[in-house]
């Protein structure tokens, strides 16, 4: 489990078959065997940490539904390490799993001095995004600033654009997604109720707005 608020920038050193290697820019203290590190949002296990080269082992799946399978040797990527008890929860609950990898469509400067990110969404999962809610784009937690029908934006504070890998991130670049989870929830809990009696069961999208989850 973790927030969405990045501890390290690392670079990817190499990526060879199933072995990802990454060079952090912080020395973590303390590491194990067998922890877990988002990286770029997706939860690996480390398997050895040499100086501040981290190495672990990587699915297909995730190398196909991540853009860790397709980043260049020497891009960077956000770091973080899994929450502990008694942590601040400064970000929003990020578990780590990756639902989709898609396009930076646009990053610029707004005319009110703000810094937008607009990305792909696949219609699939629009009903997941909605303004003012949670995202983790790369790992970082983002709030959704405005939707469309196939992208959404959020706007980044300067502390963003410093201190993680979003700041090189241009158009065409590709970026991890995992949606709130309890929206997730709530959506299949709705998919279910609907494929089973033929009806909503009582949940509407209305009455998910009148109870807050929207």
């Amino acid at each position: 489990m973790f927030t969405g608020l990045v501890q390290a920038v690392g670079k990817i050193v190499s990526r060879s078959g199933n072995k990802l290697l990454i060079n952090s820019d912080e020395a973590f203290s303390e590491l194990v065997y067998g922890e877990s590190i988002a990286v770029n949002g997706c939860c690996l296990t480390l398997e050895s940490c040499q100086g501040s080269t981290l190495a672990f082992h990587t699915l297909e799946e995730s190398l196909r539904r991540t853009n860790l399978g397709t980043l260049p040797v020497g891009s960077p990527v956000n770091l973080e390490r899994a929450l502990r008890l008694g942590d601040r929860l400064g970000g929003h609950i990020v578990q780590g799993h990756v639902d989709i990898a898609v396009k930076v469509l646009k990053c610029s400067r707004m005319a009110d001095g703000d810094f937008e990110l607009s990305v792909e969404l696949p219609g699939q999962f629009a009903g997941l995004v909605v303004e003012k809610g949670s995202i983790a784009i790369d790992g970082v937690s983002l709030t959704v600033a405005g939707t469309g029908m196939e992208h959404f934006s959020v706007r980044l504070i300067p502390v963003t654009l410093q201190e993680t890998a979003l700041r090189d991130r241009l158009p065409g670049s590709m970026v991890n997604l995992e949606f709130d989870v309890i929206g997730r929830y709530i959506l299949r809990m709705m998919d279910l109720r609907e494929g089973s009696s033929g009806s909503s069961g009582g949940i509407t999208m209305a009455t998910l707005q009148e109870a807050g989850f929207l």
